[in-house]
């Protein structure tokens, strides 16, 4: 059961959306939901982690990179995705620098099944420690629904502190998308908590440099 109220979301989705007109930035703003959790101890307490996928993709320039076989690697280059071999990987020598550089370079990656052992070997462990390692892609998969299936989901993640924020759309959405999907974000990380709404605190929206508005 949702204690989100929809009309006063809709409201702080309407402010939002109304502050970043009025002050009109020069890249697209993202909208996230920021969580403040309560009775919950991170060290004692088992740290929870999941991802759902959202209705609608929340940021626009989201950039994928396939590591792939050959066969991928020519569907990736027809439907104009960033990819890259294992030889290319290779070339980076494990050097720690190159690497954190690719992963910062991509919000995620997607590899060929039949490559992904590999890639801890090639890489060293990279992309693992950016949150960035790759989810799996077999042939028998459409690899263009793979990618938007990435692009939508986002990834809940308890660390140290009880303070989290997940993007969860951008300014140029509509306002029933942000809607469906804040709700469904809310919804899916209140399913993850031990004591569900007993544990949260606070939510808030805001846009990346917008002003935070409370909807819990």
């Amino acid at each position: 059961m949702s204690k989100i109220n929809k009309d006063f979301l809709m409201e702080s989705i309407t402010a939002i959306k109304t502050g970043s007109e009025e002050k009109k930035r020069k890249f697209l703003e993202t909208v996230e939901l920021q969580i403040s959790l309560k009775n919950y101890d991170p060290s004692r307490d088992k740290r929870f982690s999941g991802t759902v996928k959202l209705r609608h993709i929340p940021k626009a320039n989201y950039k994928i990179c396939i590591i792939g076989d050959e066969r991928h690697l020519d569907e990736a280059k027809n439907l104009g995705l960033d990819c890259r071999s294992v030889e290319d990987l290779k070339k980076l020598n494990k050097n720690k620098k190159l690497v954190k550089k690719l992963a910062k370079s991509f919000d995620a990656f997607l590899a060929s099944d039949g490559l992904i052992k590999q890639i801890p070997r090639v890489l060293g462990p990279g992309l693992n420690k950016a949150g960035k390692f790759p989810t799996s892609l077999s042939h028998t998969e459409s690899m263009e629904e793979k990618v938007e299936t990435v692009k939508k989901t986002i990834k809940f993640q308890m660390k140290k502190v009880l303070c989290l924020s997940v993007a969860v759309g951008n300014v140029n959405m509509q306002n029933d998308e942000l809607l469906a999907n804040i709700m469904l974000a809310v919804n899916f990380l209140v399913s993850l908590l031990k004591k569900n709404w007993q544990n949260v605190r606070s939510l808030n929206i805001k846009s990346t440099m917008g002003k935070p508005q409370r909807i819990y």
